[in-house]
């Protein structure tokens, strides 16, 4: 772990932000995470997963990043909930949300095999039965009202994701996305696409990564106002 190799008080930073994420057994879930990360490395060697492979990127770009979604849905989270993370990558953010929320049932989504082909790998190492893997486009998935939260990190455009899985939510459901704060200055727009579906659109706080890197969550609440325009 990071704590094991030179810097001690990033390896704290990172600690503080993902007790803040409401992870309820940090210990677990370190030790987890550590075994992701040697999968990883590994799988990396043969399938470019990934360009993140420093030490501290991973815990701070990959892990604390991917459990930030604690910070502002954590009941949600530690009640159980059905997650869609679409354009999952080597499963960030859905193997850690797997990891970190026990009682969650997570889908990780990705069009890509080898990403995929990780994912599972990852969820037989680990032990995940709350994690299950498809490959394919979201566009072309039939997953009608399966979900409570739908999510995407550092993938597409929101107003595409929508289009392509709006149906995949069930009636209480929300779209909770990973961005950087910079889409606050398409708020207007994007409430203005999605205002005939009864849909708006919030921001949460900005928030900073132990890297220093600012994040902000974009997610969907339904309304009873529903407006008569066109996408």
């Amino acid at each position: 772990m990071l704590s094991e190799s030179s810097d001690n008080g990033r390896w704290k930073e990172i600690i503080d932000f993902l007790e803040k994420c409401g992870i309820p057994d940090v210990k677990d879930f370190l030790s987890k995470c550590e075994i992701l990360k040697v999968l990883l490395l590994e799988e990396n060697l043969k399938h470019n997963l990934t360009r993140i492979t420093s030490d501290f990127d991973y815990w701070n770009k990959h892990i604390a990043d991917s459990a930030s979604i604690g910070f502002f849905f954590k009941d949600k989270l530690l009640n159980g909930v059905k997650i869609a993370d679409i354009g999952c990558g080597a499963g960030f953010p859905s193997i850690v949300l797997a990891i970190a929320f026990t009682k969650t049932d997570v889908t990780a989504i990705d069009s890509t095999g080898k990403k995929t082909e990780f994912v599972r790998l990852a969820k037989e190492k680990i032990g995940l039965n709350n994690l299950s893997v498809v490959t394919g486009r979201a566009r072309e998935l039939k997953l009608t009202g399966k979900f409570d939260i739908i999510t995407a990190r550092a993938v597409g455009e929101p107003i595409k994701i929508f289009r392509e899985s709006q149906t995949w939510l069930n009636n209480e459901g929300n779209f909770v996305l990973y961005q950087t704060p910079s889409i606050c200055s398409e708020l207007n727009a994007l409430n203005k696409l999605t205002c005939g579906y009864g849909i708006h659109w919030k921001t949460t706080e900005q928030f900073t990564l132990p890297g220093g890197e600012n994040r902000v969550f974009l997610y969907s609440k339904k309304t009873a106002d529903i407006v008569k325009c066109k996408l």
